[in-house]
């Protein structure tokens, strides 16, 4: 089954808006978990305007789930998941000014450096997934670089949705995602996705891309969640993974 990692950093953006601790992180990702999330994400950046530091430093102790971070791998970031040890550190070619994250790794251009990165978290027992973009040719170089995962990067799937339900013979984006995700799996590596899933697209992704091992879903939940709850909108979501058809 197709597990449903809930992305929290939009909570943190609601609290830092006001100060406080309004709403309680600790909290949030605990209910959430409670709530059938099977993992709890989280993507520190350097000006902290979401995730802190010391956010990621408290929610360890208390995730019992699956706890996978996110972020481009700078010395500050190496140490912190280091001090951590999360289940997975997902890498994200991410400048530090980014709103969002837009694209994938360029595995070849980058491969030394990710080697030198992947085989430090690996030495400390971190599984390591690598944000990438859909494209097959650039698979191979994750393998080699040291990758367990790879995580599919979702945006301009999401963006083209609607062409891909109506023309799905014809859609040569979801081909790449196909052909890029049966390439990972053919060397042994397991498939993540994320970015603009919702629950409009997700089942369709998840039909097409069987092999998924995990999602990583933040803010279209926590807008789902303003109208439908927190917790039934996690379930709405793990029920979108279970469609096999």
């Amino acid at each position: 089954m197709t597990k449903l990692s809930v992305n929290i950093n939009k909570f943190a953006t609601l609290r830092n808006a006001r100060g406080g601790n309004l709403p309680d992180i600790l909290k949030v990702a605990q209910d959430c978990e409670r709530f059938g999330a099977d993992g709890i994400t989280v993507h520190p950046r350097p000006d902290e305007r979401h995730i802190r530091y010391q956010d990621v430093l408290d929610l360890k102790p208390l995730v019992t789930t699956e706890f996978n971070i996110e972020g481009y791998p700078s010395k500050e970031f190496i140490d912190l998941v280091l001090s951590v040890k999360p289940e997975q550190v997902t890498l994200v070619p991410d400048p530090p000014n980014a709103i969002t994250s837009n694209t994938g790794w360029d595995t070849i251009a980058n491969q030394s450096f990710l080697k030198e990165v992947i085989s430090t978290f690996k030495a400390a027992g971190i599984r390591v997934s690598i944000f990438l973009n859909a494209e097959p040719e650039k698979v191979e170089a994750a393998k080699t670089a040291g990758a367990d995962r790879i995580e599919l990067y979702t945006g301009p799937y999401a963006e083209e949705f609607n062409n891909a339900r109506t023309q799905q013979q014809n859609f040569q984006l979801l081909n790449d995602y196909k052909n890029t995700a049966r390439a990972a799996t053919a060397i042994g590596l397991d498939i993540n996705a994320g970015h603009d899933l919702n629950l409009d697209n997700l089942r369709f992704f998840k039909l097409h891309i069987p092999q998924l091992k995990e999602v990583s879903i933040g803010h279209a939940l926590v807008c789902d969640a303003l109208y439908l709850g927190l917790e039934n909108t996690i379930q709405l979501y793990k029920r979108q993974l279970k469609a096999t058809e």
